[in-house]
């Protein structure tokens, strides 16, 4: 891990990713510590969608004022969001999404995608197109290498190694 790595929030973090009482060293879990609750998914949505300030937030997602404050504190701590004062007296801030935060949004995609298709009954609320041509949009997994589309059957699992993060490799004894 790089001097960057640790200025832009990237890292372990499995002293609190635990399953059980036992640490874990999965980034789904360490993703959830940081953003795996309802309130946190609906104002990160809201962030995405332009909803910046703070009472417009409350307003928007009816969500209580104290709730609304503890999650955006999280997110802010997390480097997810930051926070930009748009005015002196009283100080008030914009929420705004980091670069750490805007890489939420190919999971938030996903979800949206999926309750489309599982709680929608074929029309979904919202459709995401293309700005420039107004072309829905689509998500998919591809192959970097041979730009062929990965179904979930097809996408396998391999462990990295902590240190260099290169692909563990298992061994085998002959005897």
């Amino acid at each position: 891990m790089t001097q960057n790595d640790v200025a832009e929030g990237r890292g372990r973090t499995t002293d609190s990713t635990k399953i059980g009482g036992a640490p874990v060293n999965c980034s789904i879990a360490a993703t959830l510590d940081v953003i795996g609750d309802r309130w946190t998914f609906l104002i990160l949505r809201d962030l995405f969608r332009g909803v910046r300030r703070f009472s417009d937030l409350v307003d928007d997602l009816g969500i209580a004022k104290n709730l609304l404050s503890d999650r955006l504190k999280r997110l802010v701590e997390h480097g997810v969001v930051e926070k930009v004062p748009y005015q002196e007296r009283p100080v008030r801030y914009d929420y705004r999404l980091t670069a750490k935060g805007a890489d939420l949004s190919p999971a938030l995609i996903a979800l949206m995608r999926w309750g489309d298709e599982w709680y929608a009954d074929g029309d979904p609320p919202v459709v995401l197109v293309h700005e420039t041509c107004g072309t829905p949009l689509e998500q998919h997994v591809q192959c970097p290498r041979c730009n062929e589309r990965v179904s979930p059957g097809k996408v396998r699992s391999q462990t990295q190694e902590p240190a260099t993060q290169k692909p563990a490799t298992q061994t085998t004894q002959t005897t």
